[in-house]
């Protein structure tokens, strides 16, 4: 053991305990080694760490609850008390940081079958996080940084906080390539004459103007794209694919104009795919779209974003890998701003379920732009100082600044007047 690590002692060695230890400790570049064998404890030397019930004389101890020890998913009586100043998670009755850096990475109370809202979506309104006041923290990296002081405080083991730059890292969920543009002649002749029933003449006289060639179309915010690049920012375009439906309304996959604009951006960003809204717990829907996209661009795809961020655990993730995507974008609210795993590490996805790490990438995000201006109303000039909060709070704990926009949300007219501005002050703070 090399002397500056971290020898701990357990009654049992679990999948969740490895999981969460990793995040806690390797994740912040402090070595550990796990025992379950008291002699090899007992004679070893350095910097040692009881999380059993088991009393050792003269060793630093931290009572575990059962939940890093489980192999089934079980509900447990919630608490709320503080470890070493942060709020914390009591587990029937027993505080235990490590198990709650697991309940809130693995989203824990997702599999449980609350209420869900319109789009079955866990909400952040229905989150612990939310209802404790934890949502705008980084909880998870909070609760690891609370652990490692108190084991600097008690036992002197050294540790040195990594100083974080932070990335920001934008998506584009490309729902609407464009406004008017390449739609079926049957969906033009529809939204004509619904702009016509309900009296829209500025809606029909734009789509007209689009048409003929005198106007380009509102929702072509490609060259602003392609300026992110020149500028040295790398950014992640999630392109929805599926057959026409209520929530899904692209163009055709099929059309070679939009294939060609697809192509294109591929040269310039990290093209991903949308999976439709009603692919969430459709395995064969996730495979199709996605081949879809990898016969337009003839290379693999690994990344995607869930269309209304419709993630349903474990069901959801599981296609994702049988599908062979290897990173998800996905994990966010849509209704609140903040942290809806508890960090903005990428970690791998945990299924509680089958009680294993697997090897699906989870990309956490933290506001996405439909969040401030249509969920909590706000204008853009009261977005800012709360996305300054945010990136306060990665800078402190650690992780990438990952945020959600749209190609129509940049058009900068009607109710998005003013929020490229957000976008260029987010894309300001990154360092």
């Amino acid at each position: 053991m090399s002397s500056k690590s971290l020898l701990i002692f357990v009654e049992e060695i679990s999948e969740r305990l490895i999981y969460t230890l990793d995040f806690v400790f390797k994740e912040r570049g402090m070595q550990y080694e796990l025992t379950n064998d008291y002699l090899y404890f007992s004679s070893a030397d350095g910097y040692k760490f009881n999380y059993s019930n088991r009393f050792i004389q003269d060793v630093l101890q931290l009572i575990p609850s059962r939940v890093l020890f489980d192999e089934e998913y079980l509900e447990y009586d919630l608490t709320f008390d503080p470890f070493n100043s942060e709020p914390c998670i009591g587990f029937d009755g027993v505080v235990d940081p490590l198990a709650s850096v697991f309940f809130q990475l693995v989203r824990y109370e997702e599999y449980t079958p609350l209420q869900r809202d319109e789009h079955n979506r866990f909400t952040a309104t229905m989150s612990l996080a939310y209802k404790q006041g934890w949502l705008e923290k980084a909880m998870c990296d909070r609760w690891s940084f609370a652990l490692i002081d108190w084991l600097t405080q008690s036992i002197g083991i050294p540790y040195s906080k990594e100083k974080n730059a932070v990335k920001v890292i934008p998506g584009f969920d490309i729902d609407n390539t464009y406004a008017y543009l390449l739609k079926e002649g049957w969906r033009t002749m529809a939204s004509n004459v619904k702009d016509f029933l309900k009296r829209n003449n500025e809606s029909r006289v734009k789509r007209k103007k689009v048409l003929t060639g005198q106007e380009s179309d509102p929702y072509d915010t490609y060259d602003y794209l392609l300026s992110l690049e020149s500028r040295g920012i790398h950014f992640f375009m999630f392109w929805l694919l599926g057959d026409f439906s209520r929530y899904d309304k692209n163009i055709s996959h099929l059309d070679p104009r939009h294939q060609r604009l697809i192509r294109s951006m591929d040269l310039h960003a990290e093209i991903g795919i949308h999976p439709s809204y009603r692919s969430t717990l459709n395995a064969t829907l996730v495979k199709e779209e996605k081949n879809r996209i990898e016969q337009i661009l003839d290379h693999p795809i690994l990344h995607a974003r869930q269309h209304f961020l419709k993630v349903e655990l474990p069901t959801t993730y599981r296609n994702y890998l049988n599908a062979g995507i290897a990173h998800d974008h996905s994990m966010g609210f849509a209704d609140h701003i903040g942290f809806r795993c508890g960090t903005a590490r990428p970690h791998y996805w945990f299924d509680v379920l089958n009680n294993k790490c697997t090897s699906l990438w989870i990309h956490p995000f933290v506001y996405m732009d439909g969040t401030l201006n249509e969920y909590m109303k706000l204008t853009p000039e009261e977005s800012m100082p709360r996305i300054m909060e945010l990136m306060n709070e990665i800078r402190s704990t650690g992780g990438n600044f990952e945020c959600i926009w749209h190609n129509e949300t940049l058009t900068d007219n009607r109710h998005w007047s003013g929020w490229r501005n957000v976008l260029e002050y987010t894309l300001s703070l990154s360092h």
